[in-house]
């Protein structure tokens, strides 16, 4: 499996070594006023329109009209437990890195319910609820939220065992990327293969320089609306000023996974003390796990009515920090935060080469932002393959 993301060297000439062999279309530029005109193509066919906006201090991804609605001039400052925006002069507007939302709302839902029982005189009768997702486009999603999202098709979508709540949410939704040239402080997506610019899984991708967009094509539906537009080729100067800032956002990078494949490194490491001083810090509140882009665990709560009449079985977002997450017979497999800290480690660092042929991570760093005491997987990762004193 592990073939299957080896990445050739990007159109701009950024070389990453995981992702997809498909050869980028050629680039066109879109100048600055021209953008509602690409955002008013993407609502066609009765698509709603999704884009970052700030909301309650973050940027997150909700229903938008128009080109003004998006966040110009802002920037995000992150760091270990923190999260802040801050305006700037800068009339561009995704020079920011990423808000504690990605993709997986969209594809996998936070809570719904799967399948209803009604009894009546004659018995009892299952019938499955089948969601009815609407049209969407959604515009600025990053490179590392690509590559987690095609870790979620690979865990819902395996055959013989597809998920057709996410098959068709998945079915309406239409992508566009954008190239990510202002990482946060706690962005390490160079080192995983995962960015900063956007790798396989887009419709369009766009690269935001001063002077306007750069669109690339990433399916053919996304190269029907590029050529709706009529636009020009991008320049060899506007190609260059590409490469340059998808170079400058990957060497800003101070955080890294010191390997891809930390598979055997990490199993030979069960009993390392270090798992111990993590779990003193570690809340285990699931805030990794909630924000996390590839993160999939789930619980199912029965729902019955108060009368008994009927009964709605529901999927709920669940966390492998929690203490009856790994309960079976009534009895927690992993009772202390150490084996759960321990668990969702090594099965995202680990575990997920056996499944998915890769790493679970993609270095979008939320984890760390999101931590309410700071914990950093970076470092953790290193000091587990510090052999101990």
């Amino acid at each position: 499996m592990d073939q299957a993301w080896s990445r050739p060297v990007h159109l701009y000439g950024v070389e990453r070594p995981r992702g997809s062999k498909t050869v980028p279309s050629t680039p066109v530029f879109l100048p600055p006023d021209s953008l509602q005109r690409l955002l008013d193509s993407l609502r066609g066919s009765g698509r709603q329109l999704m884009g970052p906006l700030v909301r309650d201090g973050a940027i997150v991804f909700d229903r938008i009209e128009n080109a003004a609605e998006l966040p110009r001039g802002m920037r995000d400052i992150q760091s270990p437990g923190s999260y802040r925006l801050e305006q700037s002069d800068s009339p561009r507007l995704f020079a920011w890195a990423n808000g504690p939302q990605a993709l997986k709302p969209m594809t996998f839902a936070p809570e719904e319910v799967l399948w209803q029982v009604v009894r009546d005189d004659s018995g009892l009768h299952f019938e499955p609820q089948a969601s009815t997702p609407a049209p969407t486009a959604v515009i600025g999603v990053r490179g590392c939220d690509l590559a987690a999202l095609q870790l979620q098709k690979a865990h819902f979508l395996q055959e013989g065992a597809e998920d057709p709540a996410f098959q068709r949410r998945l079915d309406k939704l239409l992508i566009v990327a954008v190239d990510c040239s202002h990482p946060a402080d706690t962005c390490f997506c160079a080192s995983t293969g995962d960015g900063p610019d956007a790798g396989p899984g887009h419709d369009i991708a766009l690269t935001e320089l001063d002077e306007g967009f750069l669109l690339r094509a990433g399916s053919p539906q996304g190269q029907e609306i590029i050529d709706s537009l009529a636009l020009p080729p991008a320049s060899t100067a506007q190609l260059q000023a590409a490469a340059e800032s998808s170079r400058g956002a990957s060497d800003a990078q101070t955080r890294k996974l010191p390997a891809t494949d930390l598979r055997d490194a990490l199993f030979a490491r069960q009993d390392h003390p270090h798992w111990a001083a993590v779990a003193e810090r570690c809340l285990a509140c699931g805030n990794c796990t909630a924000v996390c882009p590839s993160c999939f665990c789930s619980a199912y709560e029965p729902r019955p009515s108060l009368d008994g009449a009927e009964s709605e079985q529901v999927r709920l977002w669940d966390s492998c920090f929690s203490f009856e997450h790994s309960n079976l017979h009534g009895h927690p497999v992993r009772d202390d935060i150490r084996l759960r800290y321990r668990q969702w480690l090594t099965h995202k660092l680990a575990g997920w080469h056996d499944q998915y042929g890769r790493s679970g991570c993609t270095g979008c760093g939320r984890c760390i932002s999101w931590c309410p005491v700071g914990i950093d997987l970076t470092e953790e990762v290193a000091s587990l393959l510090e052999e101990p004193a």
